[in-house]
């Protein structure tokens, strides 16, 4: 998943302006194209680093927050049979302990696959989180990881 066109392509100044400009809260802005792209070249920056990491390293020792642990057994627990109507107050209760725990970011459909437009839909930071975590720790990335090793 390399990109020449990616973040890194706006520079130093154009990298620092995107970054000022995601920080500010939503209701800063109407529905500004140039920032849906400054997003969009975010959360591909984040979803090429995210596969390149569980392709290289076995996903199930990997830590991606200081509080792996609190979000897994507080996913684990809140989704035993995944009720979608309970993600608004289970990510809730990671504001203020994951940094931009709601801002959106992409997620893998199926987990043994790379990021594609058929195989990745959008979740915020949170649910990535709980997800990937939970892959990590139950073993399902590791065939990306093995996948890699093998070639």
């Amino acid at each position: 998943m390399a990109s020449d066109s990616g973040i890194a392509s706006l520079g130093v100044e154009g990298a620092s302006a995107a970054a000022h400009a995601l920080s500010l809260p939503a209701d800063a802005y109407g529905n500004n194209p140039q920032l849906e792209v400054m997003w969009a070249m975010k959360a591909y920056n984040h979803a090429e680093v995210y596969f390149n990491l569980i392709s290289s390293v076995d996903p199930k020792f990997l830590k991606l927050t200081k509080v792996d642990d609190n979000i897994y057994s507080a996913f684990r627990e809140a989704f035993q049979d995944l009720d979608i109507r309970m993600w608004r107050p289970f990510c809730n209760q990671f504001e203020g302990v994951i940094e931009d725990f709601n801002y959106g970011t992409l997620l893998r459909l199926d987990c043994e696959k790379d990021y594609t437009e058929e195989n990745t839909i959008f979740a915020t930071r949170i649910q990535f989180f709980a997800i990937e975590i939970s892959r990590n720790r139950e073993g399902f990335n590791t065939p990306v990881f093995t996948a890699k090793i093998k070639s």
